[in-house]
């Protein structure tokens, strides 16, 4: 199959890799089980978690998103290959499946606006590298950046790529400033949440990690949660700071995930500084709206929904999203679906 489409550009806009997890999520509990007791759950949605979150939230912006992924040929692994590939559009020709590796597995319950998790999983049979030897031409790629580099990104750097980075929590708790400014050599924009940016700069608040960190990568987001997020970019000299919006909050699972895509569309769009900050915030308080990761992740119609009813209601307040007035009529109201109370569910013929 060919990478390279007859005009010459990437076929993918950005490409990721990592675990899918098969998400099952728990919801209206008043409290988790003490032991020996049950608790019924009112609600209850399964989806495909973990890389998965942030595959379906670029695809759902219409970005062309690969991924290269093990799948487990169970029950599981079908679920999860189906909704990414067939139902959200999903680019899984680099992806694999194995007989005999379960597919990794995550309950989720969801209590008080907040979560607990309790994960089984074993390591991929094959890693990132053997998937993607070598990755095909892609405009971008999003990396979880660990404690050593895949040859793939090097060569997707190499091919021109930009470089999109997070970095996850440090269970040493000793957050090396010098180990991640060697993870981040040639990542092109990073994305922390407060927590990691204080910690790795060893600031007293999110302002000042950001600049710290602007000193090792040309752009810099540190995500605040619903508080919204504070971005430098080095190569314009640009800074932004947009404060979170007022939603009703039920699950935050991925929204981390998904305000990296919604970043990642405007970048390769090549917006202001503002506008992909204000955009990827709004993506994100979309997206805690609903329960689940990748299912929670809004489409289109959902942002052209919030503008007619919100936005346009409250200019002044929100005049950091007017630019959403050009921008949504030359993008359709596809609706998305939401995470399903059940898997492998058939329609009847």
């Amino acid at each position: 199959m060919s990478t390279q489409p007859a005009d010459g550009c990437p076929e993918l806009d950005i490409l990721l890799s990592g675990t899918v997890f098969l998400d099952i999520i728990f919801t209206g509990l008043d409290h988790l089980p003490d032991p020996g007791t049950e608790v019924w759950a009112t609600g209850l949605g399964s989806s495909p978690g973990g890389i998965a979150n942030l595959a379906v939230a670029l695809s759902r912006l219409q970005l062309r998103t690969g991924l290269a992924a093990a799948f487990g040929e169970d029950a599981y692994g079908d679920f999860c290959w189906d909704v990414l590939a067939n139902q959200e559009a999903v680019d899984l020709s680099h992806s694999r499946r194995f007989y005999g590796w379960h597919s990794p597995l995550t309950v989720s319950m969801a209590i008080n606006r907040d979560r607990s998790m309790i994960t089984h999983g074993h390591p991929a049979p094959i890693s990132a590298d053997e998937l993607l030897d070598p990755p095909p031409p892609t405009k971008a790629c999003f990396v979880h950046v660990d404690m050593h580099a895949d040859q793939w990104v090097k060569t997707a750097k190499q091919q021109g790529a930009l470089l999109f980075a997070d970095v996850g929590w440090d269970p040493t708790q000793r957050w090396e400033p010098s180990m991640l400014r060697e993870l981040l050599d040639g990542y092109d924009v990073f994305l922390p949440n407060s927590v990691e940016a204080i910690s790795y700069t060893r600031s007293d608040d999110v302002k000042a990690a950001a600049s710290a960190l602007a000193e090792i990568v040309p752009v810099v987001v540190v995500t605040r949660g619903g508080n919204g997020a504070i971005a430098i970019d080095g190569n314009t000299g640009e800074q932004a700071e947009v404060r979170g919006l007022n939603v009703a909050a039920l699950d935050p699972t991925g929204a981390g995930d998904v305000f990296g895509a919604g970043f990642v569309l405007g970048t390769l769009a090549g917006w202001s500084l503002s506008d992909r900050v204000h955009f990827a915030n709004l993506c994100a308080a979309l997206s805690v709206q609903h329960f689940g990761g990748s299912q929670s992740a809004p489409g289109w119609g959902d942002i052209a929904a919030w503008w007619r009813l919100v936005g346009r209601r409250d200019a002044n307040e929100l005049r950091g999203y007017t630019f959403l007035h050009d921008l949504l009529p030359s993008h359709g109201d596809t609706q998305v679906r939401r995470a399903s109370a059940t898997i492998g569910l058939r329609g009847i013929s």
